[in-house]
């Protein structure tokens, strides 16, 4: 099982930034997929953005947050990013990296089993 640490959630005002970072530490896992799902409060987890196995260059965006963010990956140092702009009070929940238990180039949404801990997002107006 992947261990993934998330970092750089936290209070941002309606209308500002905050980019979400992953890091893998687990052999394998480090070139597979990845992805960010988030749960808004009282609503079950959802899928926000994935990325492609390391090399493929693919990614898929929900189309919630379509234009606001973007999911990037920096192999080199095994970290996923989520760039979140024009934040909105609906965006605040709990955001997870999410590792699939395929190596497919592109795992659908269920594929995605292994989570992180979670970093709260809140956004005020």
């Amino acid at each position: 099982q992947p261990k993934m640490v998330e970092s750089g959630g936290g209070l941002v005002q309606s209308g500002g930034s905050l980019k979400l970072a992953c890091v893998v530490s687990s052999g394998s896992f480090k070139t597979y997929a990845r992805a960010w799902f988030r749960q808004l409060p009282g609503k079950e987890r959802e899928l926000v953005a994935s990325i492609s196995r390391q090399n493929a260059g693919r990614t898929n965006v929900a189309r919630a947050v379509r234009g606001r963010f973007t999911i990037s990956r920096d192999s080199a140092n095994d970290t996923v990013y989520l760039q979140m702009d024009s934040l909105k009070p609906e965006d605040t929940g709990v955001y997870y990296c999410a590792a699939p238990n395929t190596i497919a180039e592109m795992p659908l949404p269920y594929e995605f089993t292994y989570f992180g801990q979670g970093t709260q997002v809140t956004v005020f107006s």
